[in-house]
């Protein structure tokens, strides 16, 4: 499963991107906001040592005006993937674009029909929101599932790209159920990582070791 990494933070980037951790890096208006920078400037940035694909998305609602912020996106650099709401103007957006040869991640998916349809449009990514499933008290991890299942029947190449990521746990019951592609904050990737028994475990150990009086250096 490939990371992709939630936020408009260069140095947050380049830090999970020196381990290793980067397959890509997602943005959107609430984090470019966050970020408080130019929305082309940060994004050539982050393109300037992220190999993978970059989402930068838009923001004019109609079809014809998303096409043109589209397109003046994905000059940036090769790896833009043009990201679009899923409305209908969005759809169509996302058609022209990908037939143009751009990547195209349509995001704002909150159901399997949704899902669909983008694969039709011919989508790059689709991006399930997880997160904000569970807020209203439905399983967002059952939405992957069943978009896994629909583009499988089909041999649909989008790939699922789980978005609102909020917890370690969100990312290994993607993983487990087949999504391609998780996008969460630098925090929860950190989290991956902890868990109480290690911590445990490594203090005993030093104490241990400080009671040999030896050292390794």
């Amino acid at each position: 499963m490939k990371f992709f990494i939630d936020t408009a933070d260069v140095d947050a980037i380049r830090e999970l991107h020196d381990l290793g951790m980067v397959d890509g890096v997602t943005t959107n208006p609430s984090l470019i906001l966050k970020s408080g920078r130019d929305i082309i400037e940060v994004t050539r940035e982050i393109c300037s040592f992220v190999k993978g694909p970059v989402s930068a998305e838009v923001v004019s609602l109609k079809a014809d005006e998303m096409l043109a912020e589209g397109r003046k996106l994905a000059a940036i650099a090769p790896n833009i993937a043009v990201k679009v709401p899923l409305t209908w103007d969005g759809l169509k957006a996302c058609k022209v674009l990908s037939g143009e040869g751009f990547m195209v991640n349509v995001t704002l998916c909150f159901s399997a029909n949704q899902a669909l349809i983008a694969a039709k449009a011919g989508a790059t990514f689709i991006s399930p929101f997880i997160g904000r499933l569970d807020d209203i008290n439905l399983d967002g991890l059952d939405l992957i599932g069943d978009i896994r299942t629909i583009y499988d029947n089909y041999d649909f190449k989008t790939q699922i790209l789980a978005a609102s990521i909020r917890t370690a746990n969100h990312v290994k019951d993607c993983a487990m159920i087949g999504a391609d592609v998780i996008t969460a904050p630098p925090n929860v990737i950190k989290a991956l990582a902890s868990h109480v028994l290690t911590d445990k475990g490594l203090d005993q150990f030093t104490k241990d070791w400080a009671k040999t009086g030896q050292k390794i250096l």
